[in-house]
């Protein structure tokens, strides 16, 4: 591969203005990371229509019941099936963005997994369901990884920041969308049919949708250079700036043509300095996180119902906290770009625990909404900060494989998490549930705010030589 015609295609990415152009490319990624959202928070919202309707019992669990000794039953065999699937498409499948594209697989994950939700969504016994959950978890989990390697390639070095916050603003957005939808029809049966079944179908039409809205986006030029397809680099580039041009008028010259080194794109080259301590650095973050980020956002009405709210009202006031997901992201965009990453990744921690250990302390509705955002704010800083930091860390020929191998721990802590909430609430409360996530809260801002490097304002092939 030539070096010199990679680093120049980066060059040009690199020293682009902000332009609608280039907003209108993330925005057509991000309404993918919409349905993504959607469903992975649809666990905390329909778990107890789906509790309701006797899909949880030892009979209709089937196999799945032989995670009952394990003290995953219930709804922790739901979330358990979904994070094993997110674990499988991560570390499995994670490296097939790098080998085959990122427009190609970000179009057939996002119609893998609207196939098998909408098969969910007419199941009829918990062990179908959970089946389904854990198909429909690999396609997401590739779904994923591809959203943070498209989006920090395609984007100038500037602006990375702000366009994981936006990414994050535009996918959060689903939430309060999931929310509302939940709370009219989880109680209620629309058409005859249980509301939990329209809710999971909604998302699956929506996605197929998003599949066509976004069948205009380009390849990712970076990853075109580096697997030698020059020509086709040069004309996605050109393209770009031509449309940039003709909204700013003209475009600052490239700056130095920097290349990263040349390599296979094997698993082996993630054990290779300084990438080694970096995915360790990632693997113990992603571990502890997730108990934070899904600890809360998961189980939002289960813990307010534990609170003694019924739960039609935990809906409510569920509702009225996820209005705050696509804030937080929109908020950040006025530090994202301006504060170092690991210091954004660390403060967001330390609020998820202190604001989590208060929320724990509330029984008056108006406070437990007020801390339940403020955490919910929190989450939503983490989440983004962090997506963009994982993707900088790794150069493009093993950015997705990296970031697939990284990111899987969370979502194997995810699986566990279910059986991690469960048994703190059944031992302490609620209470018990947030001492134990500000202890994994704790865990994040030692490991990213002690060892992870600076990324703020470098190139993505500065960063990974």
């Amino acid at each position: 591969m030539s070096t010199t015609t990679a680093g120049a295609i980066a060059a040009r990415l690199d020293r682009l203005p902000s332009a609608r152009h280039v907003w209108y490319l993330v925005t057509l990624i991000s309404l993918g990371h919409c349905f993504e959202v959607y469903d992975l928070f649809l666990t905390a919202y329909i778990a107890p229509g789906l509790g309701r309707a006797g899909m949880f019992t030892p009979e209709s669990l089937g196999p799945f019941n032989v995670l009952g000794p394990l003290g995953v039953a219930g709804v922790g065999t739901f979330v358990f099936a979904l994070f094993a699937g997110l674990f499988v498409g991560t570390i499995i499948f994670g490296y097939v963005p790098d080998r085959y594209g990122r427009r190609t697989i970000f179009t057939y994950s996002l119609l893998w997994y609207c196939a098998c939700t909408a098969v969910m969504a007419f199941q009829t016994t918990g062990f179908g369901i959970d089946l389904w959950r854990f198909l429909a978890g690999i396609g997401i989990g590739v779904e994923l990884v591809t959203v943070d390697t498209y989006v920090s390639e395609l984007v100038p070095r500037r602006e990375r920041g702000r366009a994981f916050a936006y990414n994050q603003f535009i996918g959060f957005c689903a939430v309060p969308m999931l929310a509302l939808l939940s709370w009219l029809l989880v109680p209620e049966k629309p058409f005859g049919y249980d509301g939990w079944r329209v809710v999971v179908l909604l998302g699956s039409i929506g996605a197929v949708f998003v599949w066509w809205v976004r069948l205009p986006l380009p390849e990712s030029p970076r990853w075109l250079a580096r697997h030698g397809r020059f020509a086709d680099a040069d004309r996605v580039t050109s393209v770009i700036e031509a449309r940039v041009i003709a909204e700013k008028g003209t475009l600052p010259a490239p700056g130095p043509s920097l290349a990263e080194e040349e390599g296979e794109g094997t698993f082996a080259e993630i054990w290779q300095p300084p990438y080694a301590s970096r995915a360790v650095i990632l693997s113990v973050f992603n571990f502890f996180q997730t108990f934070g980020y899904y600890g809360f956002a998961a189980w939002v009405p289960t813990l307010l119902i534990t609170k003694g709210i019924t739960i039609t009202t935990s809906l409510q006031y569920s509702f009225i906290i996820a209005i705050a997901n696509p804030i937080g992201p929109l908020l950040g965009t006025m530090v994202a770009d301006r504060m170092e990453r690991k210091w954004q990744i660390s403060c967001a921690a330390a609020g998820i625990g202190a604001f989590g250990l208060l929320f724990a302390e509330q029984q008056t509705p108006m406070l437990l909404i007020v801390f339940g955002v403020m955490v919910t704010l929190c989450n939503n800083w983490l989440s983004f900060a962090f997506h963009n930091y994982q993707a900088e860390l790794f150069p493009t020929r093993i950015r997705s494989r990296a970031v697939g191998f990284v990111y899987a721990w969370s979502r194997l802590s995810a699986a566990l998490s279910g059986l991690a909430i469960a048994f703190f609430l059944g031992i302490g409360g609620v209470m018990a549930v947030f001492t134990f996530i500000a202890c994994a809260m704790a865990i994040v801002v030692v490991t990213i705010g002690g060892f992870g490097p600076r990324t703020r304002g470098l190139s993505l092939e500065a960063i990974s030589r």
